[in-house]
């Protein structure tokens, strides 16, 4: 790692929004050859920084100088002619077109004024080879894993010979395997003298990979440190500027060990040979009041399927969803709202959010829809309803009139989450409900799962997080390959109990 002048630097930088300073006199530094993580929780002005650096977002205040030279960027094409690529979380690639037509997109081989086909085709098999990827450049973008995809967004990255490349949580969807596949790709890139910028809310990644890590908190700059002299439990101290306490009330707040619910009682939910072809196995699940039932699993493993299944929001082929209390089935979305059903979906950018809505009308979306678009809400009530979970859900920043695309991912999952609060289920489905959030975040949400449960609330929950998964869960349900593997009481589990049983294919 080359430590001898920084490839990218950035001095006082600062970014505000109405009511909002995102970036207060923050200085970040990227030097070539190395790999370095920017961490914070949500709101911290992770993704703020990166905008800036990206062209997204103008700054305010400070300086950016590149390879010696300030520079402004007034848009994101004078980010990328300075040599700095991104890939999003969400991949943003054409995935109806080819792998060769993603991964030169813009810059064809032409011949004759027309595109070179096979020039193409041999151009993207030689940058696909230096990723590792046997695929074949003339396939489907989309008929690929987002692991694949994600490798094709950096190579194209990386055939526009960039010098900085800025990766934001690209491992949130990914298995243990296409996480290793990414990490090795890195420190190639690494090798060659690239400067890598890596998001991620997963600590243990962050120490495999990084070689630095700069740490933000409330828009401010809290520090610079090597990877090799700060350890984890500092770490996670800087990040949310307080001491574990919350951590430890959580281990507190639940008795992941205590035995689910009394299955004695009529369960509330009673999932029977529920099924979709090339989707979902034939499932059956009980789910009892007051237990929080985790379904376990890797990446396509069916969790995602069944949870849709159970609200009706994909249509199963086989098999009945029935609510006990009113003896009716589930078969579509508005039946499980009328049925005190509530579904909060792994996709929050485009099932989730409204982002031209305030924080307010987000909120209230759930409870008008159930009300009727003719009966519109009287202001006060919304003004009620907003400001009454904005402080139970401490979120930030406490402003009903803000736009939710302007809140950081945690706060904008708290709004999710207050969205069907608001409708006072009985049944809550989570699929994801603290993937690509930080710390602090997901250990509120994690400890308001188990308070609702407590009160008496039926919680099914989905991480990829096997941890996660046993922190709250009074049962789990793992899944693989689509279909349901086995069912354990959550008494002691451990995540190794849990990979055998997936490695295993089933309790023996």
């Amino acid at each position: 790692m080359t430590t001898t002048s920084p490839l990218v630097e950035m001095r006082d930088i600062e970014i505000g929004f109405p009511g909002v300073k995102a970036l207060d006199g923050v200085s970040f530094r990227l030097f070539p050859g190395e790999i370095h993580s920017l961490m914070g929780e949500n709101g911290a002005g992770k993704s703020t920084l990166i905008k800036a650096l990206t062209g997204v977002y103008g700054i305010d205040a400070g300086t950016i100088t590149v390879l010696g030279e300030q520079t402004t960027f007034t848009g994101p094409a004078d980010s990328q002619a300075a040599g700095i690529s991104t890939v999003y979380q969400e991949v943003n690639l054409v995935t109806n077109l080819s792998v060769a037509e993603n991964l030169l997109l813009g810059h064809e081989p032409r011949s004759g004024g027309r595109i070179d086909w096979s020039a193409m085709s041999s151009k993207a098999r030689a940058i696909l080879q230096g990723l590792n990827l046997d695929i074949d450049p003339r396939s489907t973008l989309g008929t690929h894993s987002i692991a694949v995809q994600q490798l094709v967004a950096i190579g194209r990255a990386v055939d526009l010979d960039c010098r900085v490349l800025v990766l934001d949580e690209p491992t949130s969807s990914l298995d243990a395997d296409e996480v290793e596949e990414l990490f090795r790709v890195m420190r190639d890139l690494r090798a060659q003298g690239v400067a890598i910028l890596f998001v991620s809310h997963f600590l243990d990644q962050v120490y495999e990979v990084s070689d630095r890590l700069t740490v933000l908190r409330n828009g401010a700059l809290v520090g610079e440190h090597l990877v090799s002299d700060l350890p984890k439990g500092d770490l996670i101290r800087l990040m949310i500027g307080r001491e574990l306490d919350t951590l430890d009330a959580l281990d507190d707040a639940v008795d992941a060990s205590a035995p689910p619910r009394s299955t004695t009682a009529q369960p509330v939910l009673t999932v029977v040979g529920v099924g979709r072809r090339n989707t979902l196995e034939e499932t059956d699940l009980e789910l009892f009041e007051g237990e929080v039932v985790g379904l376990a699993g890797l990446l396509g493993s069916g969790r995602t399927e069944l949870a849709r299944l159970m609200y009706g929001a994909d249509r199963s082929d086989t098999g009945d969803v029935r609510v006990s209390r009113q003896d009716r089935s589930v078969s579509h979305p508005r039946g499980a709202l009328t049925s005190k059903i509530a579904f909060s979906s792994e996709d929050r950018k485009h099932e989730g959010i409204i982002d031209d809505l305030s924080v307010r009308d987000n909120i209230a979306l759930a409870v008008q829809a159930g009300r009727g678009w003719m009966r519109p809400i009287p202001r006060a009530e919304l003004d009620a309803l907003a400001a009454d979970y904005i402080e139970r859900l401490n979120i930030r920043p406490p402003d009903p009139d803000a736009l939710i695309r302007n809140l950081s991912g945690g706060n904008q999952q708290k709004v999710l989450l207050a969205r069907w609060l608001a409708t006072s289920p009985e049944i809550l489905i989570l699929d994801e409900p603290t993937r690509g959030i930080d710390i602090g975040a997901k250990t509120e949400i994690q400890k308001l799962v188990t308070t609702l449960a407590n009160d008496g609330m039926s919680v099914v929950f989905i991480s990829a997080e096997l941890e996660e998964v046993l922190r709250i869960s009074h049962r789990v349900v793992v899944m693989k390959d689509r279909r349901k593997i086995a069912e354990m009481p959550n008494r002691d589990l451990t995540v190794d109990d849990v990979l055998d049983v997936i490695a295993a294919g089933g309790v023996s």
